[in-house]
Parts: structure tokens; sequence; C-alpha cells
């Protein structure tokens, strides 16, 4: 295939470095930062520039941008490819990706729209910080908008190709409602844990729980900013409800009360045991063919 991507951040790279290692499709890149260009150049992210000369031969054209960019990026291309490509996505928040992808299906019904969210990343961003396996071992979600079966299953063996378990298959809805809390939430943690007037003084008395409880405080302000307020109904629903389990053992540690404090510790153990036997099961059951 001819894959087109525009966007050589981390995602976007990551992707393009990938399939032109591990694949033998072609890949054309697109990013309006001519450093991004000639980093991504210099890390074989890309075979050549994608231009309006060459949007015409995409099979597939991978947005790698925010959602908030996408529209201007549809208007220069859309009407140049041809009848049966496939145009995909790569963003965390996928409602107002979807209402996008809509819109542009009623502009050319012949194309295939599908919304993408690869379940990979790191706490950097860039293509600097791009890496060959970032999507190894990833899940990616995929919620079909107007793609044909057929298209979907080679968006399917683009991921396979560099190196992701497979796809999900899910709606927009029910794609914000579960990133909300299993990646925004975390990272909304991240942020308020390492504020922390102790973290000034931890050097010393911090090891792994530590780390990993403020890896993603680091992140890229700006695209978070846009993903989380994309998808605020869903993140102030997750935060408020954390604030009330927080509170839930400051209480017991306030009054005293061993019995409680226990309680919230083990019901914890026991759901995280209880999350863990799940997916255990579902992997066995995907590695069974049920």
């Amino acid at each position: 295939m001819k894959i087109g991507i525009v966007g050589l951040g981390l995602m976007g790279g990551s992707l393009g470095r990938a399939l032109v290692k591990n694949t033998e499709h072609t890949v054309y890149a697109l990013d309006r930062d001519g450093e991004a260009m000639l980093k991504g150049g210099m890390l074989e992210a890309y075979h050549e520039e994608l231009t309006d000369k060459n949007a015409c031969e995409l099979d597939v054209l991978v947005l790698a941008v925010l959602p908030s960019a996408m529209e201007g990026i549809a208007e220069r291309f859309l009407p140049l490819m041809k009848s049966g490509a496939t145009v995909t996505d790569l963003a965390g928040v996928k409602r107002p990706v979807v209402n996008l992808m809509k819109e542009w299906a009623k502009r050319r019904p012949d194309l295939g729209f599908a919304g993408g969210h690869p379940m990979a990343g790191r706490e950097f961003s860039g293509v600097a910080h791009s890496t060959v396996g970032l999507y190894e071992n990833s899940s990616v979600l995929i919620v079909p908008v107007s793609a044909e079966l057929e298209q979907l299953a080679a968006l399917k063996k683009m991921y396979v190709a560099v190196g992701a378990e497979g796809v999900v298959i899910t709606d927009a809805d029910t794609h914000d409602e579960m990133i909300a809390y299993t990646s925004q939430l975390a990272h909304v943690v991240s942020s308020a844990y390492v504020k922390s007037p102790s973290a000034d003084k931890h050097y010393g008395y911090s090891a792994g729980s530590f780390r990993d409880m403020t890896r993603v405080a680091r992140m890229n302000a700006s695209m978070w900013t846009e993903l989380m307020r994309e998808n605020a109904d869903n993140l102030s629903r997750e935060v408020r409800s954390m604030a009330v389990r927080l509170t839930e053992y400051a209480d017991a540690l306030d009054s005293g009360d061993d019995g409680a404090l226990y309680r919230l510790l083990e019901a914890g153990n026991e759901k995280k045991l209880s999350v863990e036997k799940d997916r255990l099961r579902k992997l066995q059951n995907a590695l069974n063919g049920d």
C-alpha cells in the first residue's frame, strides 16, 4: 500500500519508522514543521514527502494530528484522493473526530473513514523521541464511520505489521468514556501528585513507586489540554469520583480507624487481582480463538 502520514510527532513518526523498516509499504509524510520533516527523514520515518501531486496515489491517509488541525488537512487532501482510499487518525479522543469524519463522508462517500487510537505512547513528544517499536504489543482502537470491511481489515493488517497485537472495534462514546479513565485520569493524577511540596525533597526517599506515579506528569500540556477539553464530561466525572475515594482514605486515617483503612486497602488489592484475572482470561480466550 501507499500510506500518507500527516503529522510527524511521536505517534506519526513512530508509525512511519515502523512501516519503513518492517513492511514493503511506501510511506509519504508531511509536517508543517520543517525541522520535524528533516529529523523524520534522518530517522527514516518516510520515503517521500506527501504533496498535492502524489496524494492521489494514497491507499491510506493517517491524520497524526490533534482534532483541531484535521479540518484544514481534509480540505487540502480529500479532494485529491482516489476512490476507495481510507482515511483514519491517531487522536486520543474520538467523538470530535468521528463528527468530522461523518461530514467528510458526505463530501466523499467513495472514501472509507474510520477513527483510530493506538494504545501506545511515551511521556515524551516529537519525532526525535519516536521509536520503531512503539506500537509493539499494543492494541489499536478502531471506530468505523463509513469504512468497509475490506478497508478495516487493511488497517488491522497495517497495525499488526508494526507490532500491534490486534484491533478492538468500538464506538466513539465508549472510547471516550474508557479513555477518560485508563489514560486521561492517570495523567491528571500524576500531575496533581507531583505538585506535593514533598516532591522537592524526594531524593533519597523514593524508588519505583514515585517513578511510576510521576512518569506521565511530564507531558505535552498543549496537546493534553485539547484532548481533555474535548472529553471534559467523562474526565471530570472520573476526577470527582477519584476525589471521593481519596477522601475515604483520609477520613480513615484522621479517625484512626484501622479497620476502615484495612478494608479500603484490601478492596483495592482484590480489585486489582480481579482485573488482572479477567485480563488473562480474555487473553487466553483470544489465543484459543474463542
